[in-house]
């Protein structure tokens, strides 16, 4: 589950405080949820981002499948063989002062990855993108801190799921039991890596259980669209919300799914992928073609779904990151992102309002520029900005991770790019 960055400068005579409430009430209302908190981080508007919906329990426990549009289907006893895996992520951060500097600033020594723009929670993301990080800079010490604190303190609903979100200011930390779909992929493909890595079979073992967890309870792979996955275990399906099922585009991380068949081959991952690239091509939505962060499936063309601001944010900025690092789809699948982010103003991205195309607000901090820099790497082989050269300090974790996960992307699909 995304959370919400900092330095981000409002568009138009309103302000940002009027727009921030309503879509806060807007959302609240859609999920019957209270409005998020504003966090006040560096005293600086953002726009609130819609909370996963509620499975609040005082007690972890087991976690049914919620009813949908299609069952998900179990694990197929006699799998096809493994398809060709991608390539491996070991060795892909060579750059030891920026994860020494990422490290000292967003991972405790317990091992808990600091979202530093969101009231300083943790969340299944952050560990997965903490210990993919620590994969890719060989840092075995690193890995294991945050391994061991995410099962510890996330894996407590009692299946191989993890709960998507831990407050440190909270009691209980953890109030939601609900996972977040993406954080459990990022997680067993950081396990997956990590067994590559070092040959150890504990990782390996953990990694197939998560995975097949998920692929089991959030992933559709019967439903009419292609396999579809559900952002999370309950709150997203046909039975539960009236435009359901609901995806979120963020969630097929591309580059996982070509590696998951290591440890869970019966999987059709390759579907997932290609339904993922479909769903992209379906979700153009006003002038600017660009996808939302929330969209329903129901019936036969997707649109935004309802309750959510119709914005290409947060979320959906990590949707061309994950095309290119995978280097699947087509260049055209790249092409409204080039558009976007082509312009004379490529030191800060838009948030996109949909509807009619325009910026609501900007995302301001240095390490976003990486993403808008691999598109064009991939897109037309565009020399990699020497300003992009290494992560800079005094970022929050979210622009900063992208940073690095831009620049593992580049070296393993576009050195070339790279070269001086």
């Amino acid at each position: 589950m995304r959370s919400k960055p900092t330095r981000v400068e409002p568009v138009g005579p309103r302000g940002p405080g009027r727009r921030a409430r309503l879509l806060a009430a807007l959302a609240a209302a859609a999920l019957s949820l209270p409005a998020a908190a504003q966090e006040p981080r560096m005293q600086e508007p953002r726009l609130p981002e819609p909370r996963m919906p509620d499975s609040r329990s005082q007690e972890p426990g087991p976690t049914t499948v919620p009813p949908a549009t299609a069952l998900p289907s179990s694990p197929r006893p006699e799998g096809p063989k493994v398809p060709q895996a991608g390539p491996t992520l070991a060795g892909t951060l060579p750059d030891q002062g920026a994860w020494r500097t990422y490290r000292s600033q967003f991972v405790t020594e317990q091992g808990r990855v600091i979202d530093t723009a969101n009231d300083r929670i943790s969340h299944s993301e952050g560990q997965g993108y903490g210990m993919l990080l620590a994969v890719a800079a060989g840092d075995r010490a690193a890995f294991e801190r945050i391994w061991g604190w995410t099962r510890a303190n996330l894996m407590v609903r009692g299946d191989e799921l993890t709960a998507w979100r831990w407050a440190p200011d909270k009691r209980p930390a953890v109030a939601d039991m609900n996972n977040a779909t993406d954080g459990d992929i990022l997680v067993a493909w950081a396990l997956t890596e990590a067994a590559e890595a070092w040959d150890e079979p504990s990782y390996r073992t953990a990694a197939r259980r998560i995975a097949v967890e998920f692929g089991r309870k959030t992933i559709l792979f019967k439903d009419p669209h292609g396999p579809l996955i559900l952002p999370g275990v309950s709150g997203f399906s046909a039975q539960e919300r009236a435009d359901g099922p609901l995806i979120n585009l963020s969630y097929w991380v591309f580059p996982a799914f070509q590696r998951l068949g290591l440890v869970a081959p019966e999987y059709d991952w390759a579907a997932v992928i290609r339904s993922g690239i479909g769903f992209l091509r379906q979700a153009r939505f006003g002038p600017a073609g660009l996808p939302t962060e929330w969209i329903s499936t129901k019936g036969e063309a997707l649109r935004p779904a309802d309750g959510f601001p119709p914005l290409f944010s947060y979320n959906a900025i990590r949707i061309p990151l994950y095309l290119a690092w995978a280097g699947v789809g087509q260049p055209e699948d790249l092409a409204p992102f080039r558009r976007l982010w082509g312009g004379i103003d490529r030191e800060r991205l838009p948030v996109v309002d949909t509807a009619d195309g325009k910026p609501v607000e900007w995302l301001t901090e240095p390490g976003y520029g990486a993403i808008p820099a691999l598109v064009a790497c991939a897109a037309d082989g565009t020399p990699w900005p020497e300003n992009l050269a290494t992560v800079q300090p005094n970022q929050n974790y979210y622009p900063t991770t992208l940073h690095l996960l831009s620049l593992i992307a580049a070296r393993q699909r576009y050195p070339s790019c790279l070269k001086r």
